[in-house]
């Protein structure tokens, strides 16, 4: 019989749940500045929305240099094995019952469209965010020596959050996509994944990065 794998680590479940938490405060609370809902009143909004942004920047420094000194940063390296396999199972297979064609260790957590799907958050949507807050909030300094207007800023401070917001629903579904709708959000609850059995059939097996700490 198959044991449970230990695959996140007690910080990853704290990253993962406490990211998603600010992400969606961050999102609510700019709607509302943006009045695209009246759930709560402006000033409270932006008040929120500053507390909610400095928290989240402090979790993204921690996680980086987490990444960093952990060697987790290898698990989104972007591979081209297997990626037409989750291309296909994501566009047709799971709708079809077929088995998964990857299967996480510890050593290879993430599938391929997975790691191209967190590259992109980690350079691109997240430093776009990240850069267009800070440079709003400190606009006063910042325009002296930046070549855009205010409101090109806040443009992009949009997009990178419309992005973030469509990503987000993305996650939200895929995660219900396991062999039962809440595995993969139990597992990223307690850290433990259960084991399979339903080998895809003609997947080759992938190069596994260099071990990393499992119980951090």
């Amino acid at each position: 019989m198959q044991t449970p794998i230990y695959l996140y680590t007690r910080f990853e479940r704290f990253w993962h749940w406490s990211q998603a938490s600010l992400i969606i405060a961050l999102l609510f609370t700019g709607f509302a500045i943006h009045g695209s809902h009246q759930l709560i009143d402006f000033k409270t909004a932006v008040e929120v929305h500053e507390v909610a942004a400095w928290l989240l920047i402090t979790l993204w420094v921690f996680a980086i240099f987490w990444h960093f000194t952990t060697g987790q940063w290898k698990h989104y390296i972007p591979t081209h094995k297997n990626l037409v396999a989750m291309a296909r199972y994501y566009a047709y297979g799971m709708f079809v019952k077929q088995p998964h064609p990857y299967h996480k260790t510890p050593d290879r957590k993430h599938n391929p469209l997975q790691r191209v799907a967190y590259l992109l958050v980690k350079l691109v949507i997240n430093p776009l965010i990240w850069l267009s807050g800070l440079v709003y909030l400190f606009w006063g300094s910042t325009s002296k020596w930046l070549p855009l207007t205010l409101d090109e800023v806040a443009f992009l401070h949009s997009l990178g959050a419309f992005m973030m917001l469509c990503f987000l629903f993305l996650h939200m579904y895929l995660a219900t996509v396991g062999h039962t709708p809440l595995a993969h959000i139990k597992t990223m609850i307690t850290g433990w994944e259960a084991p399979h059995t339903d080998e895809a059939p003609g997947v080759e097996p992938e190069d596994e990065a260099p071990p990393v700490p499992e119980k951090l």
